[in-house]
């Protein structure tokens, strides 16, 4: 019987996905654990391994199609034994959509109003070979939309390649991966131009029922419009949602770091080499970590998360630190990082750091969390307020490290000190509540020797 593939649900909350890549190609064999898929998502683009054994009989949705919803049927594999050419022809057919000719998925009932597509061969269809001759297709003429997969459009705008005059080899003309990696390689495509100031609209672009009250306060041809990606979307449909349901307080304090900075060096100082580099450098970033997992652990009633009908106390510190990413951010998590050295929350979020930059990250690793840290102190900002991300009670806004006047004893002295702002749901936080959390974290940083005992 044949066995079908569907899209996976790589998140709780995942709803649809984007076929980014197929590793896999029709008539392979495939066994349990093999990695045979590339799935985007808002914020990461994962592997998608197997979990029947078998041939793949038919790829139903093509590399490069976007808003895949979950459980569709994405390929068909012939169990062992069982005729190939059956099996193509009978699975997938009750659950799997049509596609359009962009490449969107087309919901089941509207398959009849799709124009007719083309035969586009499996080589073509995982976005293999090269780029089309003249009478192929081509790039698209100016004006006309240009189809193409996300990873496509990403990898075009870091190369600096403009992707209207890259030769599409995916499914209808799609420009995909491969693509973009030869018109890099080759430099067949032309330097993508940046913006004009005063750019007209992009034709055919798309508008919601909230641009045209917003565009005609602008004099026509003054703007450009550019579409919003997933994540994007997501981070204002979250942001937009914790400022409407969580009521916020803010309380902010100074720290010295005279003590902490003397105490960095001096780790860093008997860091144990390896291949000639020292197996960790901590930074002022990780000790905040670090205290803040330790005064979460000392004032418990502030690990906290709301829902509509229970306090959730924590028992570990689960401390999510922004990161920027291109277009947008990513909140990987420390585990239970009150239990955890220095060194290891270093490394660790070195670590997440460069996977988020790639969009590598796994949603286990980024999803969840007690509470974060947003750290704009390296971009030079003294001190700002952050948002609460839910399911999060609290989150420290940590500002710039700089030497400052202050009077100790009477006397006038410099010392190097730093602003901090914890933001809070005042459902579950209260204002003396966070004051003693903010308080535990201070001494922490004062004083701290007390993180390593």
């Amino acid at each position: 019987m044949p066995i079908n593939i569907t899209m996976p649900a790589l998140s709780p909350t995942m709803e649809e996905g984007n076929l980014a890549k197929w590793l896999v190609k029709e008539g392979d064999t495939v066994k349990s654990g093999d990695v045979i898929a590339e799935i985007e998502t808002d914020k990461a683009t994962m592997e998608v391994e197997a979990v029947d054994e078998g041939t793949v009989a038919k790829i139903v949705v093509p590399a490069g199609s976007e808003g895949v919803k979950v459980n569709t049927v994405i390929a068909v594999l012939a169990a062992e034994g069982e005729d190939v050419s059956a099996a193509a022809s009978g699975g997938g057919a009750e659950k799997a959509p049509s596609s359009g000719p962009s490449g969107h998925l087309l919901p089941e009932g509207e398959k009849e109003k799709a124009p007719a597509a083309p035969h586009v061969s499996p080589s073509l269809q995982r976005g293999e070979g090269g780029a089309k001759g003249p009478g192929e297709g081509g790039a698209a003429p100016a004006g006309d939309r240009v189809f193409s997969s996300p990873l496509a459009r990403r990898l075009a705008k870091e190369a600096g390649l403009d992707i209207s005059a890259i030769s599409g080899s995916g499914p209808h003309g799609r420009v995909v991966k491969s693509d973009v990696e030869k018109a890099a390689a080759s430099g067949g495509a032309k330097p993508a131009a940046a913006p004009a100031a005063a750019a007209a609209p992009a034709p055919g672009a798309a508008k919601g029922a909230s641009d045209d009250a917003v565009l005609k306060l602008f004099e026509p041809g003054s703007y450009e419009l550019v579409p919003h990606d997933g994540m994007r979307k997501t981070i204002a449909k979250r942001l937009q949602e914790s400022k409407q349901t969580i009521p916020h307080f803010y309380v902010s304090v100074d720290v010295e770091l005279d003590a902490l900075l003397a105490l960095r060096g001096q780790i860093n100082a008997a860091a144990p080499e390896k291949d000639g580099k020292p197996t960790y450098k901590v930074s002022v970033n990780d000790m905040v970590i670090k205290a803040l997992a330790l005064a979460l652990r000392d004032v418990p009633d502030a690990n906290v998360s709301w829902t509509d009908t229970n306090m959730v106390k924590h028992r570990h510190s689960d401390v999510g630190v922004a990161v920027s990413i291109p277009g947008g951010l990513i909140t990987p998590i420390i585990r239970k990082a009150e239990t955890k050295t220095l060194s290891a929350i270093s490394n660790e979020m070195k670590d997440f750091a460069k996977r988020a930059k790639e969009r590598k990250l796994k949603p286990e690793e980024y999803q969840g969390g007690t509470t974060a840290v947003s750290n704009m102190g390296m971009m030079g900002v003294k001190d700002f307020a952050a948002v609460v991300n839910p399911p999060h009670a609290t989150i420290l806004a940590v500002g710039a490290g700089e030497q400052r006047v202050v009077v100790k004893k009477g006397e006038i002295a410099i010392v190097n000190a730093m602003t901090v702002t914890l933001s809070t749901d005042h459902r579950c936080v209260d204002g003396a509540l966070g004051a003693e959390l903010l308080g535990a974290f201070k001494r922490y940083i004062e004083d701290p020797m007390a993180m390593l005992v």
